[in-house]
C-alpha cells in the first residue's frame, strides 16, 4: 500500500462559526425581536382587557401573588392621594347631536365586514337597536 499516495486529512475550516454564517445572525436577530414584541404586545392587551372587565387593579393582584409566594409579610395598605377635584358634571349633549352621533355609528357598523356569522349576527342586533335610537321621538341620554 503506497506510503506517500494516501492524502492528508482535510483541514477543518478556520473560520469561527459565528463568522461561517454571519447572513443569518440578522435574521436571527429580527426574529426574535418580531417575536418578543409580538408577545409583549399579547400580554399587554390582556392586562388592559383584565382591568377594565373585572375592574380590579393589576398592581394589586401582582402584589398579593408575590406577597403570598414569599415570607408572610404584613402589608400595609399604600396612602391614597387626596381628591382635591369634585367630578366635573358635562353639560348634557342635544337630541339633535344624539341623533346624529346615532346615525355615524350606524354607518361605521354598515362600512364592517363581519368574519363569521355570530359577528354578523352581533353586528345586525347593534345596528337595528341604533335604527330604534334614530326612530325614537325621546332619544336616550348619553
Amino acid at each position: 500500500m503506497g506510503s506517500g499516495s494516501s492524502a492528508p486529512p482535510p483541514q477543518p475550516p478556520k473560520e469561527s462559526f459565528a463568522r461561517r454564517y454571519k447572513f443569518l445572525w440578522p435574521l436571527l436577530l429580527t426574529a426574535n425581536l418580531a417575536v418578543g414584541a409580538y408577545f409583549f404586545m399579547r400580554t399587554k392587551g390582556k392586562d388592559t382587557s383584565i382591568t377594565e372587565e373585572e375592574g380590579t387593579d393589576v398592581t394589586t393582584t401582582s402584589v398579593s401573588a408575590t406577597t403570598a409566594t414569599t415570607a408572610p409579610v404584613a402589608e400595609k395598605p399604600l396612602p391614597s392621594p387626596p381628591i382635591t377635584e369634585a367630578a366635573k358634571l358635562h353639560e348634557p349633549i342635544p337630541v339633535n347631536q344624539q341623533r346624529e352621533l346615532f346615525k355615524w355609528i350606524l354607518e361605521e357598523k354598515r362600512k364592517v365586514k363581519p368574519k363569521d356569522p355570530e359577528e354578523k349576527k352581533h353586528i345586525d342586533e347593534e345596528k337595528a337597536i341604533l335604527k330604534q335610537f334614530i326612530r325614537a321621538k325621546s332619544v336616550p341620554s348619553i
